[in-house]
């Protein structure tokens, strides 16, 4: 039985048996790539965890959960799920306003909206998102997540503020009043170990190595250094009570924020991870519909909304996974964790965390790709900026939303100004036919590139300044776009040339353009008069019949004016 179209649609959001054939081809690659990824990953779900207000064991069974559901459900085979640093720039700011129950009804809410943008096929769109907005907020996030991490990297409470470039100068002026290496230097010691460990050998999880060197000297010396603290031993039961009705309408805002960041972080994730293979093709709207399933049940047990990490991707795909398998084993890795050793967990400084997030904020900024786009064009540096600084300043979604807008004017911009009004030759004969054509007062104009609003105006001044004949023929067989405000400046260019006298004819409308010439009226008196033509030559002919003059000689003295550009 062949199901409609529609619920073929829907169907093919949900997994299929043939998602797990590479598996079968190679399981140990999977389980080794996916016991590295789970190495590389704890240190950082931990850290986001707490970077997310939320705390550590949350980070944790993001991981585990959001991991392991986008894996089954998900659109990519690569691809690895949990906390990001990019969503505690969004979360954190709700944690402050609502608890950390506000951010787990806004988790749910977001699955839910992602779910829906995969139902409605909205994941194809994401290719059109510009490349300065894309660096310019991750480049944005990295400089938000390092002033995150000022307070626990100096060993001082967090100071209460909406703005992380507030927060981390008070944390700076709290730290001063009463200074303490400890750890600062603790978490300079593990940046630093993870960046020059990385050039050195970039195979070795020195995140896990600085955090555990920094948890026994802390122990052994007896440091005075927060820690995570005590986590539970095993999952926290699936539970509902965060959720709260009338919260919906006032958590509604941050949950579209947080639905949109989770999209476009995962299709950037599964387009990277689709470049980094051979024949590796992710499926945009299903991948959504993975992420809305795993924030609608990361949320019960406890978990913050989660995306594709970008990081633990690059890390899966390099240990040589070839499906799905690994990112599952990554989270089976990580409950274990949690199940055996979540006391040693707890010991773990929150300064050591903060250097795995200050490295992992510098490794985030490629700098030779930001240069790139400075210099590429003005228009693209200045979007940019603009990205970085709103992100900064300001939150990530206005950034993203300023960002394109200002991409979009550029484009308009750069397309209008492509659009032309030529004069052209009309006879094949050579100069002399077109100094008859001259002589006799009838004179053609190409309309050239998009005719729309952005270009319409000069449309209108240009044709409006035709003058010193008595036919005019536009041709209009090279438009390339048509709309509704352009239409409308052609046939307020034809009245006013009318006005003068000036018989307008024109040839070479395209079906489509017809049907929005048609639909507004414009022209209609043209095509009444037998005015508007196939193509050019037959313009040309009636023309010479309205002057009455196809045999008229060219005067000797007649000159071809400039074209009009």
């Amino acid at each position: 039985m062949r199901l409609p179209s529609w619920a073929a649609g829907r169907a093919g959001l949900l997994p299929r048996r043939a998602d797990w054939t590479a598996a079968r081809r190679s399981p140990g690659r999977d389980l080794v790539a996916g016991l590295i990824v789970a190495v590389v990953a704890l240190p950082l779900a931990l850290a986001f965890g707490v970077a997310s207000g939320v705390g550590a064991q949350a980070g944790l069974v993001t991981a585990i959960v959001a991991g392991a559901l986008a894996a089954v459900f998900g659109g990519s085979n690569l691809q690895v799920s949990g906390p990001t640093g990019a969503m505690t720039v969004v979360l954190l700011p709700i944690v402050q306003k609502y608890g950390s129950g506000g951010v787990l009804m806004v988790g749910l809410m977001a699955g839910v909206v992602l779910i829906a943008l995969a139902v409605l096929r909205i994941g194809r769109f994401a290719q059109f998102l510009p490349v300065p907005v894309v660096e310019g907020f991750t480049a944005g996030i990295a400089v938000v997540i390092a002033l995150q991490q000022v307070p626990a990297a100096l060993g001082v409470p967090t100071p209460d503020g909406d703005k992380v470039w507030r927060t981390a100068a008070r944390a700076v002026a709290d730290f001063a009043g009463h200074p303490a290496a400890a750890a600062p230097v603790m978490a300079v010691a593990v940046a630093a170990l993870m960046l020059v460990g990385a050039r050195l050998r970039p195979a070795v999880p020195f995140s896990l190595a600085g955090v555990a060197l920094a948890t026994l000297v802390a122990q052994a010396a007896g440091l005075d250094v927060a820690t995570i603290g005590a986590l539970p031993a095993g999952l926290p039961a699936p539970s509902l009570g965060f959720l709260d009705a009338g919260a919906v309408g006032a958590l509604l805002p941050s949950a579209l924020a947080v639905a949109a960041l989770a999209a476009l972080e995962s299709l950037l994730c599964a387009t990277v991870a689709d470049g980094m293979t051979v024949g590796e093709r992710h499926d945009p709207d299903r991948e959504l519909f993975g992420q809305g399933v795993a924030n609608v049940v990361a949320p019960m047990l406890g978990g913050v909304p989660a995306t594709a990490a970008i990081a633990r991707t690059a890390v899966n795909v390099r240990a040589g996974a070839r499906s799905r398998l690994a990112a599952l084993t990554h989270a089976a890795v990580l409950a274990v964790v949690v199940l055996a050793a979540g006391g040693l967990v707890g010991r773990i400084p929150l300064a050591a965390l903060a250097g795995v997030l200050l490295a992992t904020t510098v490794r985030m900024v490629e700098a030779g790709s930001l240069r790139a786009i400075a210099r590429a064009t003005r228009g693209d540096g200045a979007v940019l900026v603009l990205t970085f600084a709103v992100t900064v300043v300001f939150d990530l979604i206005t950034a993203v939303a300023v960002g394109i807008a200002l991409a979009v004017v550029l484009a308009l911009r750069s397309v209008a100004r492509s659009a032309r009004v030529d004069r052209t030759p009309l006879a094949p004969g050579g100069h002399a036919d077109e100094e008859r054509l001259l002589a006799d007062r009838i004179v053609a104009y190409r309309l050239d590139g998009p005719l729309f609003f952005a270009a319409a105006h000069r449309f209108l001044l240009e044709l409006s300044e035709i003058s010193d004949v008595e036919v005019v023929i536009l041709r209009m067989s090279r438009i390339s776009a048509l709309d509704a405000t352009g239409a409308g400046v052609l046939g307020d260019a034809v009245e006013r040339l009318e006005r003068r006298g000036v018989v307008v004819m024109i040839s070479g409308i395209r079906p489509g353009h017809d049907q929005v010439l048609a639909a507004l009226g414009v022209a209609d008196h043209l095509r009444r008069d037998g005015l508007v033509f196939a193509d050019t030559p037959a313009a040309i002919a009636r023309a010479r019949e309205l002057v009455g003059a196809a045999d008229r000689p060219a005067p000797a003295d007649r000159t071809i004016p400039a074209a009009r550009t």
